[in-house]
């Protein structure tokens, strides 16, 4: 009777939608008329669309930008906090990014990144002169979202990294000392692979949200400009949402999940989250 209300909204909001959605890739489903099965015509005609493969390139980059940059402040925030200060103000402020809406994230940073209004190029223009289209270029749109991205999840992994630390004994650190080691060396040597555990799981946690990216980049760019930002996403919506293509739709979203579990199980292995280094 106590998990009731959790196993119903399980089944309802996840198991079946999954399923039905399973269903789906694999019919020919325009809304207005019932579904038709078309077998694996949707995945055929996957592996012919260059404009999905060009989107799970520019995804892909955006995937890269955001996991290495994101977890590289992250941490260091982390260490950071774990090291100068134990104010549980300074933690509370540094997670509010991610307690914001990412449309409300999205919007404000568009109009600070704005060429014209924006206060981050005025800035740049009083220091170069010339400002820059940082959400209406090729070569600027992906690291722009990146570092929106990074900006509203680097409080949360943070949290988690800094959790991780505390459990570290202070007694390793003491015999590291002992031992001759300096600053740089106990965090390669001590912090790094007791942690690894906890950076496993916010790397999966990182890769995962960061290929599920919609909302930022629907606000920012819509996808431009001229698909420089289309994100695999953006393309699933478009064609669902946009030209009523459920089927193929649902075929896509469908791979998406197949890549996540490949990719989730490969991290897993590779970075033995299951291992602990504390013994």
């Amino acid at each position: 009777m106590l998990i009731a209300p959790a196993l119903v909204g399980f089944l309802v909001f996840f198991l079946y939608p999954t399923l039905r959605g399973i269903y789906l890739s694999f019919t020919d489903f325009k809304v207005l008329t019932p579904p038709t099965f078309t077998g694996f015509d949707n995945f055929v005609r996957l592996f012919g669309d260059q404009v999905f493969w060009s989107s799970l390139g520019v995804t892909v980059y955006f995937v890269l930008l955001s996991v290495v940059f994101g977890m590289t402040v992250s941490l260091v925030t982390a260490v950071v906090l774990h090291r100068l200060t134990s104010n549980t103000v300074v933690r509370g402020i540094i997670i509010l990014p991610f307690l914001i809406s990412g449309v409300v994230a999205a919007t404000t940073w568009s109009w600070m990144l704005d060429s014209q209004l924006g206060v981050v190029n005025m800035l740049i223009e009083q220091l170069t002169g010339e400002p820059i289209m940082f959400l209406g270029s090729r070569a600027w749109a992906i690291p722009s979202i990146a570092m929106i991205s990074v900006w509203k999840s680097m409080g949360y992994n943070a949290i988690i990294i800094f959790a991780g630390l505390q459990t570290i004994p202070p007694t390793i650190y003491e015999a590291g000392r002992i031992d001759g080691a300096n600053e740089v060396q106990m965090f390669r040597r001590l912090t790094l692979p007791l942690l690894r555990p906890i950076l496993a799981m916010v790397l999966v946690l990182t890769v995962i949200g960061s290929f599920q990216v919609f909302d930022i980049v629907a606000v920012t760019t819509k996808g431009g400009p001229a698909n420089a930002s289309n994100v695999l996403q953006m393309y699933i919506y478009d064609k669902a949402f946009g030209q009523f293509d459920f089927g193929y739709g649902a075929t896509m979203s469908l791979a998406l999940f197949a890549m996540l579990i490949i990719i989730t199980f490969l991290q897993m292995r590779l970075m033995r989250a299951s291992e602990s280094d504390t013994n």
